[in-house]
């Protein structure tokens, strides 16, 4: 099955879209599982399942969620996590189970015992019904850095210095204060998931998102490998897709 992609006519038409896909997802399964993710592109969905769920629209009583990734070293309460962005755009505002919570613990004394630890709670849960994806400028997703093999598993990794570039707004600006290390679902956990959406925004993607949309299947950019999942749902605003829209065109003459 060919990837469904969906390009909004702005930036907020595709968060829109976004989280109703989400929302009609935790409405229609008597026990969702989710793998969420982080990152700018996340928070204005977020704020929108937030706003439904608040507006008495949205019941999350029954989620189970995994997210993708941690920092290694850092705190569930360390602003600079990803627990506490959770905490602070989605879970501290919607009715969610603690319990019903997962999140890999980067301040585990055993990080190989903790990567397996969380690939068994996703088999107990029955897998994933929808992984959230973002992309980052390395073409990874999660923090599957290049080369990530197509089969990998919920694992420690080095962090790119483009990525750790990328992310250095939550540290001040300081790239050298973002973690060398990170915990990460795996490409092959990732591509287990029953169905995946993947959302992208803005001219800053546009190429990247050619590349893994069109370019080779290839390990150096891992986000290349959801071309081979059945399920898979790409939404983009017309800034990111306008690369991919050129390319795809040039192809069809």
């Amino acid at each position: 099955m060919p990837l469904n992609v969906i390009i909004a006519p702005d930036t907020a038409s595709a968060f829109q879209r976004a989280a109703t896909f989400l929302a009609d997802h935790i409405r229609g399964a008597a026990h969702p599982v989710l793998g969420l993710a982080t990152g700018r592109t996340m928070e204005s969905i977020y704020a929108l399942l937030v706003s439904d769920h608040q507006a008495g629209k949205l019941d999350f009583s029954q989620l189970t969620s995994f997210n993708l990734d941690e920092y290694v070293g850092l705190s569930p309460t360390d602003p600079r996590s990803y627990r506490h962005y959770m905490q602070e755009h989605l879970f501290g505002h919607v009715n969610m189970h603690p319990e019903h919570v997962h999140v890999p613990d980067g301040t585990a004394s055993d990080l190989v015992a903790e990567c397996a630890a969380y690939e068994a709670a996703i088999q107990n849960e029955g897998g994933l019904g929808l992984q959230l994806l973002g992309i980052g400028e390395t073409g990874h997703i999660g923090f599957n850095e290049p080369p990530s093999a197509f089969d990998t598993r919920t694992r420690p990794v080095t962090l790119d210095d483009v990525t750790r570039r990328q992310n250095a707004a939550m540290f001040g600006g300081q790239p050298d204060a973002v973690p060398h290390t990170a915990l990460t679902m795996g490409v092959g956990t990732i591509l287990e998931a029953r169905e995946l959406l993947l959302v992208a925004t803005g001219s800053s993607k546009a190429r990247i998102v050619a590349e893994a949309l069109l370019g080779p299947l290839t390990p150096d950019i891992s986000a290349s490998a959801i071309r081979l999942h059945a399920n898979c749902t790409v939404i983009l605003d017309h800034e990111a897709a306008a690369i991919w829209k050129q390319q795809k065109s040039a192809s069809n003459l």
